[in-house]
């Protein structure tokens, strides 16, 4: 039986960025980053009330479209619960189209907000980790941000065919803990970039070797990300993605080539254009002067946590 939201009802969902890829682990491998967009809703009699403060104020729709809400009226949905009206105030730090997740916390956002009124009508009604991976995931097409999102960490995901046609494919994920030492930093361009479109450049088949060498990287970058650090370089290669995007994103394919000259592992976050850097020093000040000349925003971030809800 359905059961219904009194209005009046508030909860704020505060939910992390996230990089995926991470070299080697095409929509496999992900990480929770330390920025962060809040999501406050609350529960009326009627109608729907919307507004976007921050990145993406401008662009994204102020109504049932926006994916917030569509979120939140699917966690309700898969909860069995039922709601007159919602207000939902959105404050967004994370950029948008940059390759940090913004779509994927956008979908966690507002599936945990959902699960957190949901908590507050009956706990017994709340949606699993496994539930939110699973339905963050379908809005997401890849379980790699999303599941990043939901967890934090750093998180290995996969997922398998249903057996039955119609049915949805079934997203998994598991957290990893990621070795205290590791320091990240994000190079985020001012251009935005399409996931559409750098996925369209990808081939069809990859050659068995350069797909071979990619297992092997991504074996290893779990083993760089949560024991030794000192692998990260050569975990973070990559032979199926980067360079067949590299034609797009020039900026970014000249970042990354120039960070590893150095000697940090840099790789492409997402499908870009921000470049992400992995290492156990700090990034040297000439670098990240030159970053910056070059209209790039430098951010130094932990690792986080998963979606909070209070």
């Amino acid at each position: 039986m359905t059961q219904t939201l009194p209005a009046g009802l508030t909860v704020t969902a505060r939910v992390p960025a996230s990089t995926a890829n991470i070299g080697p682990g095409f929509d496999t491998l992900g990480l929770a980053l330390g920025y962060f967009d809040e999501i406050t809703v609350t529960t009326t009699e009627a109608g729907l009330t919307v507004r976007v403060e921050g990145e993406g104020a401008d662009d994204v729709p102020c109504g049932p479209s926006h994916l917030v809400v569509r979120a939140i009226e699917r966690g309700l949905e898969v909860a069995g619960v039922w709601v007159g009206g919602l207000d939902v105030y959105c404050r967004n730090v994370i950029p948008h189209s940059r390759g940090l997740g913004s779509s994927a916390s956008a979908a966690v956002g507002g599936l945990a907000a959902a699960n957190g009124l949901v908590s507050k009508l009956d706990p017994a009604l709340a949606l699993s980790q496994a539930q939110l991976v699973q339905l963050s995931s379908e809005f997401e097409g890849h379980p790699d941000n999303a599941s990043a999102s939901v967890l934090g960490g750093a998180v290995v995901s996969w997922y398998e065919e249903p057996s039955e046609t119609g049915e949805p494919r079934q997203f998994f994920a598991t957290r990893l803990e990621v070795h205290p030492d590791i320091r990240i930093v994000a190079l985020v361009p001012a251009e935005h970039s399409s996931t559409a479109l750098t996925r369209s450049l990808l081939p069809e088949l990859v050659p068995h070797a350069d797909a071979a060498f990619n297992v092997s990287r991504a074996a290893l970058a779990v083993v760089a990300l949560t024991e030794r650090p000192e692998l990260l370089m050569a975990a973070t290669e990559d032979r199926l993605h980067q360079s067949q995007r590299a034609a797009a994103l020039p900026l970014t394919t000249r970042w990354v080539a120039l960070l590893r000259e150095h000697g940090i592992a840099a790789v492409v976050s997402g499908a870009g254009p921000t470049v992400l850097a992995l290492a156990k020093q700090p990034l040297p000040d000439e670098l990240r002067l030159a970053a910056e000349a070059e209209g790039m925003v430098v951010l130094d971030l932990e690792v986080a946590d998963g979606v909070q809800v209070h």
